[in-house]
């Protein structure tokens, strides 16, 4: 009762006294978290002017009431968010579609998508807006660029065992569509290690640099290079200006970032980092509903390239822009709502560069808070990370593999209710003592700090309870009581040290 009494004072009666002034707590808030002890879940109060013309928290909260209540959401980056005010317009679409099929094909679906691309062009700084198609998913963009590669082998344009080269990291679905269109046309893939966790630029670029002039060194006609501007998992921001221009320098014919998580999370600018393709997801980091992405070429690139979309329709041949608008009968729906976003976002002070700069700030406090809770370190340095963060496990935890990964993920969102990627790491040889699992943990504007203890209290209690990974299908669904009564035949060595 006192702790209510107290909470009442703290809360509302400075409302009632106050009424023209912006109260903010800060434990919830989109803008930043105060500096917390990671065992402090206080609440604390700012009193703070603002413009009447941003977003509340308590309309950035309604905007998101649709989410799961009771869940730790804290894997934006996998599938994103869309506000309630974007699902109304989408709505809006689809039923302009529903109501008069033939007036919206024809005439709405292309000046919409006009528009939503020229709101993709002035976003990422193009040059113009015929340079900007619209996809569903990155992966769709990644194919039309290697189709391509694909028929540059078969004309006798490229000669086989011709490379391309991208990092290790590179995401699973894009080394796929490698494999797919260039390593099956003839081409070989030159793969770039990297030690993780990062701590600068220069070992990336050292990396990069080392692998592409010891290719070129024994004669490898290096044709293309995938380079990704925010990876995945691990998760970091790579030096993509630098990158690209190495390779530029080093004669690489055409470079292709696979920006799936940049817009809305890092500065995008066609202008600067000059690749010849560039394709991001809105549906990520920038609100849109799943899916709708877009692929950006550069105009002298277009002019000599013969580039399509993977699914042939009646505007083959038409030019990239009118093949990938129209790609048979479907839900465009998506496609039209970048104008309803912008509105979205504009309400937010600094606009999406607001957004940006206090969801980098909002995650690297929060993995800070989280290595120290584990004793762990994070990924690499914050001047690295985007809105995401990779975070150090205890390693008593076990994960040895990515199999225990999923485990570990699955265990988590089960019985604990969050929401979080966890990501194997190879050890390094010779390394003692080596952190081999990682939380990858987002911050999106509808997070609370709440989320991130939720992770660190279910991960505090599983190291308390000497849970390890190895016993996970024994333990997943046991009270936690029981996680050291599953390890005890290992501890005493009655059993080999396998998995059931």
């Amino acid at each position: 009762m006192a702790e209510k009494i107290i909470m009442f004072f703290r809360y509302y009666v400075p409302r009632f006294l106050c009424p023209n002034l912006s109260f903010r707590i800060s434990r919830p808030s989109n803008r930043h978290y105060h500096k917390l002890n990671h065992n402090d879940t206080q609440t604390q109060v700012s009193v703070k002017q603002k413009p009447s013309s941003f977003i509340t928290d308590t309309e950035i909260q309604s905007e998101f009431s649709h989410h799961a209540p009771g869940i730790a959401r804290i894997n934006n980056g996998s599938f994103g968010c869309c506000p309630a005010s974007v699902i109304s317009s989408l709505h809006q679409w689809q039923l302009k579609l529903l109501r008069q099929p033939d007036d919206f094909y024809l005439n709405e679906l292309p000046n919409g998508i006009l528009e939503s691309r020229t709101v993709i062009k002035d976003l990422i700084n193009a040059d113009d807006v015929e340079e900007v198609s619209i996809v569903d998913n990155v992966s769709t963009a990644v194919a039309i660029v290697l189709k391509q590669t694909a028929w540059s082998f078969v004309e006798g344009k490229f000669d086989k065992g011709d490379a391309v080269i991208m990092f290790r990291c590179t995401y699973g679905a894009v080394k796929n569509s490698i494999k797919a269109y260039f390593l099956r046309a003839g081409g070989y893939a030159i793969e770039v290690p990297f030690n993780f966790p990062v701590t600068s630029n220069e070992e990336i670029v050292n990396e990069f640099k080392t692998a592409l002039r010891r290719e070129k060194g024994i004669g490898r006609r290096v044709r293309l290079a995938v380079i990704d501007h925010v990876t995945c998992m691990p998760s970091f921001v790579m030096p993509v200006k630098e990158l690209v221009k190495i390779c530029k320098e080093e004669g690489v014919e055409q470079v292709l970032v696979d920006a799936a998580h940049a817009v809305g999370c890092v500065d995008v600018d066609m202008n600067e980092i000059r690749a010849d393709f560039y394709t991001g997801n809105l549906y990520k980091w920038f609100f849109c509903p799943p899916a709708v992405a877009f692929l950006y070429c550069r105009k002298s690139v277009m002019t000599h390239l013969d580039l399509h979309h993977p699914v042939v329709s009646h505007d083959y041949g038409n030019g990239l822009v009118k093949e990938t608008g129209w790609v048979g009968t479907r839900d465009y729906s998506p496609y039209l709502v970048l104008p309803s976003v912008m509105e979205f976002v504009n309400r937010f002070e600094g606009g999406a560069e607001g957004i940006r700069n206090r969801n980098h700030d909002a995650v690297v406090e929060m993995g800070k808070m989280l290595a120290e809770a584990w004793g762990t370190n994070l990924g690499c340095p914050p001047e690295m990370c985007s809105s995401m963060v990779m975070v150090g496990l205890p390693a008593c935890l076990g994960v040895l593999s990515d199999e225990d990964a999923m485990k570990l993920w699955e265990l988590l969102c089960k019985k604990f209710s969050v929401e979080v990627k966890i990501h194997y790491q190879n050890p390094k040889d010779g390394e003692l003592a080596p952190i081999t699992g990682y939380v990858r943990i987002c911050h999106q504007i509808y997070n609370k700090f709440e989320d991130y203890c939720r992770l660190r209290d279910a991960i505090n209690q599983l190291v308390r309870d000497g849970f390890n990974c190895g016993n996970l299908e024994v333990c997943m669904f046991l009270p936690s009581s029981t996680f050291l009564v599953c390890r005890l035949p290992f501890i005493f060595g009655f059993f080999p040290r396998t998995r059931f």
